[in-house]
């Protein structure tokens, strides 16, 4: 065992998620087979893995949140349940031989850069090991977020996130608490509704929906695919070219979507006829400036007799007692949280110790900036995926892990072409100018001008987890390394000197 603990390995990848997953296929695709995936669950499957609440589904559609590389022609819905994308990403894990590089139970506790090793030295639950890149891939939905609120330690009953669902209490016939009306909300609520005694739901804003056009694909559908890639490869085609048409919506015109704002005002007025009801669940900012939701169900549980919506977040609890910040009261036997995550503040950053003796979390304190969304200064060799200001609003996070991928291959064909030891640093300069672009591109979006606010500000007020273009625009920025808006790092001569500071050689613009 000790031997293994100190193992020391080319890359070391950290989570199992599409992220983790679809980076070591990449690596093996590019010959290079000495690496681990460092996963602390037992299981791999990242965000799907651990959101089991009820209804949880994918809100894009099947065929574009699937990697191009593995199709999956026998997807059963158009948005397919949690259960079906587990199952597909433990089928990668298959499929592409990914199991003897799998290490569970190893949740990366710190790492730090060996400035003379010029390589990183990681800790883990399972033990030690050096690696001379790591690819963080843990996800900004990996580490669930539950509001300070005060005497929730008085509550009596069971409390929960959506991502940590308690499966061992049975909610039905009791008094739940929904708190949040995300993405998880807005699937949860019609689940529960039908069997619990009463659901309220406590609502600081109220979210955009639009109907979801899901249905079960067809056995003849499935078997066309499967026997005729080419139409399987037409329908991702086509959904995902109607996303890239509308992304100037978001990121330059939002006047443009008055007329999706007009379909969910008509969607909201089909399902809730009560109009005091339907004045509440009314946003009162731009359509697209939060996530927009796709429900059909969620409309019509709010609008049931044995619902109650509180147009006010929860301030406190007293016991059983659920008091809102308007100084509603609600009696709950259970409390759920659909609240979110660590997105502008990720949990891993606290745990990366770089060249200078600062962790990526103290260096990001003004906000996340990473080159490309992939590489943060003063960090070497270390690179993100679905890193700052990669986040979509429309469209499939997959196609942005794919581009990451392609630069993560780039990134190692470099190091391999330089020769020898070597590691790369991303300038701050590169870093900069870098994010001034994204950040001057983000004035005119949705986000930064319709009037809410959004999971994807950070605490300063800045967005640093949407990218403001398209995927195939991304795909451009990141098909290949630009050296020189990084500095090559060498192995210092003579005796060990400061091992966080390390020795850097110019690269030519």
């Amino acid at each position: 065992m000790a031997e293994r603990e100190r193992r020391h390995v080319r890359v070391a990848v950290i989570g199992s998620g599409f992220g983790g997953l679809g980076a070591a296929v990449r690596l093996r695709r590019e010959g290079i087979t000495d690496f681990v995936i460092l996963e602390r669950a037992g299981a791999v499957g990242g965000t799907w893995r651990d959101n089991t609440y009820p209804g949880c589904a994918c809100d894009v559609p099947s065929h574009l949140y699937s990697f191009s590389f593995a199709p999956n022609p026998e997807w059963p819905r158009n948005f397919s349940g949690q259960p079906h994308i587990r199952a597909y990403l433990e089928r990668i894990a298959d499929t592409f031989g990914l199991r003897e590089h799998l290490r569970f139970h190893a949740e990366v506790l710190g790492m730090r850069w060996d400035a003379q090793a010029l390589h990183w030295e990681v800790e883990t639950a399972d033990g030690q090991l050096t690696a001379d890149v790591v690819v963080s891939a843990t996800g900004p939905l990996s580490d669930p977020k539950i509001p300070a609120i005060p005497g929730l330690d008085t509550f009596p009953g069971t409390v929960a996130h959506s991502a940590r669902w308690d499966h061992d209490t049975d909610l039905r016939g009791k008094r739940v608490a929904m708190i949040g009306t995300g993405a998880s909300a807005i699937q949860i609520v019609p689940a529960l509704q039908p069997d619990v005694a009463r659901l309220t739901l406590f609502q600081r804003t109220p979210p955009w929906v639009l109907p979801r056009a899901d249905r079960r694909i067809t056995a003849a559908e499935q078997w066309l695919h499967s026997t005729f890639p080419a139409t399987r490869a037409a329908r991702r085609g086509l959904l995902w070219g109607i996303r890239e048409m509308q992304v100037s919506a978001f990121t330059k015109r939002p006047d443009q979507l008055g007329l999706v704002e007009f379909l969910a005002r008509k969607h909201l007025k089909k399902a809730v006829k009560d109009p005091g009801l339907r004045a509440a669940l009314t946003p009162g900012y731009r359509i697209g400036c939060k996530r927009i939701l796709l429900s059909n169900t969620y409309y019509p549980a709010l609008a049931r007799p044995n619902v109650d919506v509180v147009t006010a977040g929860l301030k406190e609890v007293r016991g059983s007692t659920l008091v809102a910040a308007d100084g509603t009261e609600a009696e709950a036997d259970a409390i759920v949280f659909g609240t979110g995550f660590h997105v502008t503040d990720m949990p891993i950053a606290r745990r990366v110790t770089g060249a200078h003796g600062t962790t990526l979390a103290e260096e990001w304190k003004d906000g996340m900036a990473a080159l490309r969304g992939a590489t943060a200064a003063g960090f070497p060799n270390f690179l993100t995926i679905i890193g700052p200001n990669t986040g979509l609003g429309n469209s499939s996070m997959i196609l942005m892990i794919e581009a990451q991928l392609n630069y993560l291959a780039d990134y190692l064909r470099q190091l391999d072409v330089l020769g020898g030891k070597i590691a790369l640093d991303a300038r701050p300069s590169a870093v900069q100018q870098w994010n001034h672009t994204i950040q001057e591109r983000m004035t005119r979006t949705v986000w930064s001008r319709g009037g809410c606010d959004s999971w994807y500000l950070d605490a300063n007020g800045r967005n640093t987890t949407v990218w403001p273009g398209t995927t195939s625009g991304f795909k451009k920025a990141t098909l290949q390394v630009d050296l020189a808006e990084y500095e090559v790092l060498r192995p210092p001569a003579g005796p060990p000197a400061d091992r966080t500071a390390p020795p850097r050689t110019e690269v030519a613009a």
